[in-house]
Formats: structure tokens, C-alpha cells, sequence
């Protein structure tokens, strides 16, 4: 069994977590019940369905971002990695920075927004960047749908300011679909902020471990005593995802192309799951390249360019001073069954007219 660094393998035990979900519940006044739950304690703001977790807007000191951790499909499945915040058995330890669902960047004026905390929990790096979350604006419960307008500010390691961040959450709970809409502004401050080409970004999720795709080879996981150990020639019992794109590509394949959606479809246990990323036409460089990995890792990036083309093209992306740009995205997770291609083009073309 090896060992490793000791911010990899902190254990932080939340409140709240996926298991009770929404399905069989009866539903009073013509839809489910959004609603809010602040833990100012806990730097927390649980989302509910009907009293049930949907997820958690999250900001502890020791991650290098605010985060929604976990996520969890309207049956109460959660379809998000545990580690490292709360590690499972079964779970690949790797890329510890790679938390539920974020939005950062790789490199904004020299800085790692991404990969900062890839050390461990409570870690930072050299060049990292770190977000801040300031404050949440608003919180609005509903039948059907609740919002919340958080402020965050994007400093470099000395501390000074280079974005400054307004996002706006839309949760929506449809019978056997949620919805996480992100409408995402950044500002830049007193000077212009770079944001040249790499892979590592943007929207991000990391699944959970059976919804990565098959794979061969040795596996470092976390065991049953909840250390970490490498399993040689790890078999692919239960784990079932596979990537499609709206261009009809399918499994690895998808890393490096462009695409409108991207579905992340499989089972957990018997349930079935399709977990979508939705691009939108307002944004930069659309529609986006996805840098989605056959791991777990699953995120969109308009501009890691270079990355994608193998150096044939670049985009060296930048914000003048004082000047905003707006990313906006759409996740849908369906529980209980598979999307097909007539169902996510619906549901992808309602969120480009609504913003």
C-alpha cells in the first residue's frame, strides 16, 4: 500500500449529503419546491427539492474555489466524486483540486486558477490563483425553480484582484430532471487579464466513479479502511459511462472536439443516468471544445485552442480593463433513463433563448 501526502487524504464530513431523493413523492401545489438553507457556519447554502438535497454551494478554506458539492440526481443519487472531501470506496484518488462542479481557468495572467490545490486539501500552489466568495447577493426560492446571485473575486498568490465575478445559479427540478443553469460575468479590474490557451479549464464536472469510462490498466482507489491503495489490473464491474457528443461522437474520442452538448451517460447501480453539458450561443468561441476525459473529468473550454488543434490554431483570449465577458451554461441530469438526441435538443434549445 503507498502512502501519500497527508492533504490527500483528509476526510471533512459535511451535514448534508445525496440518499433521499424525490422519486415516489407526492407533489403538492402543481410542482416541487425549491428552496434555500444557509450554513453560515459551515460556508454552506443547501439547495432542497421538496426537503431533499439537489446540491450544496460550498466555499471551505481548504479548497482553492467555491464548488457545488455534492450534486445529486432527483432520485437522491449522487452523481459526483466524493474524494476529497469526503472520499468512497472504490474511488480513484487523483487530481484533488477537481471538486463536484466549478468554473476556473489555467491561466489568467500567468496564474492557475485550475490546478490550484492539486497538492492536496488546504494546499496551494506556487502560481495559484485562488477565488474568493464574497458574499451571496440573493437566494430566491420557487415552485419548479430557485436562483442565487453570488460575488466572487479572483486573486492572484500576493492577493490582488484580476476578475471580479457575478454568477447567477437557476435550479430547476422537471419530474425526473434537474437543471443547473451558471450565468457567469467576469469584470476585469484596473488593467487587462490574460487568458491565453490551455487545456485546463472551464466548466468542469468530476462523476462519480461509475459513470468514468472503461478502462485497463492499475488503478490507485480508496479502500474499504479509507486508505488509498493500487489495484493491478482493475476490472470494470460497474462502471459504464460513455461519452456523446451532438456531433454523434462517442467514448474518448469526444477529448478535443467541438460540440453544442455533450452527454455523459451510464448506470449506477441499476439507475440509469445522463448527466449533460449544454454550451450556449453567446459564448466565446462557440460552440466549445471539450476537454472530457474518460476518468471522470468532464468539463467544457472554449478557449484551450492550441490544445485541441495540436498548435494548427490559437486563441489568446483577454478581457481589456474594466471590460466583462459572460459564460453560460446549462446541466441537465435525468434519472431513470437515457436522453436521446430529440430530448437534450429541446432541452439545450430552451436554454439558448433564455438567456
Amino acid at each position: 500500500m503507498k502512502s501519500l501526502p497527508i492533504g490527500l487524504i483528509v476526510i471533512t464530513v459535511f451535514a448534508v449529503s445525496c440518499g433521499s431523493g424525490r422519486r415516489g413523492q407526492e407533489k403538492k401545489n402543481g410542482g416541487a419546491k425549491v428552496t434555500f438553507t444557509e450554513r453560515t457556519a459551515d460556508q454552506a447554502v443547501d439547495v432542497m427539492v421538496d426537503g431533499s438535497l439537489f446540491t450544496t454551494f460550498r466555499w471551505p478554506d481548504n479548497v482553492c474555489k467555491p464548488v457545488l458539492y455534492p450534486v445529486c440526481a432527483p432520485s437522491g443519487t449522487e452523481i459526483t466524486r466524493g474524494f476529497p472531501i469526503n472520499p468512497r470506496t472504490g474511488e480513484r484518488v487523483d487530481h484533488p483540486h477537481q471538486v463536484g462542479m466549478w468554473l476556473t481557468y489555467g491561466n489568467v495572467n500567468g496564474y492557475d486558477f485550475w490546478g490550484n490545490g492539486s497538492q492536496g486539501l488546504g494546499t496551494k500552489n506556487e502560481n495559484g490563483g485562488v477565488i474568493k466568495h464574497l458574499k451571496t447577493q440573493k437566494m430566491t426560492g420557487g415552485v419548479g425553480e430557485g436562483s442565487m446571485v453570488t460575488e466572487e473575486s479572483w486573486t492572484d498568490p500576493s492577493g490582488q484582484e484580476l476578475l471580479k465575478e457575478n454568477t447567477e445559479y437557476h435550479f430547476i427540478a422537471k419530474d425526473s430532471i434537474y437543471l443547473i443553469d451558471r450565468i457567469t460575468i467576469l469584470t476585469a479590474r484596473e488593467a487587462e487579464v490574460r487568458m491565453p490557451d490551455t487545456k485546463e479549464g472551464m466548466f468542469g464536472i468530476r462523476v462519480a466513479r461509475q459513470l468514468e469510462l472503461p478502462s485497463e490498466g492499475d488503478i490507485t482507489l480508496y479502500n474499504a479502511e479509507g486508505e488509498p491503495e493500487t489495484v493491478k489490473g482493475m476490472t470494470n464491474e460497474g462502471i459504464s459511462g460513455n461519452y456523446r457528443s451532438s456531433e454523434g461522437i462517442t467514448g474518448e474520442a469526444v477529448w478535443s472536439t467541438r460540440a453544442r452538448w455533450m452527454d455523459l451517460y451510464g448506470n449506477i447501480g441499476n439507475e440509469k443516468i445522463s448527466l449533460v453539458i449544454c454550451d450556449h450561443p453567446k459564448n466565446p468561441n462557440y460552440p466549445t471544445y471539450w476537454h472530457a476525459r474518460g476518468y471522470g473529468l468532464f468539463s467544457a473550454n472554449p478557449l484551450g485552442v492550441k490544445d485541441f488543434t495540436q498548435e494548427k490554431e490559437e486563441l489568446n483570449f483577454s478581457i481589456p480593463a474594466g471590460g466583462t465577458v459572460t459564460f453560460r451554461y446549462r446541466v441537465i441530469i435525468s434519472s431513470g433513463k437515457h436522453l436521446n438526441d430529440e430530448e437534450i435538443n429541446a432541452i439545450a434549445g430552451e436554454f439558448s433563448g433564455r438567456y
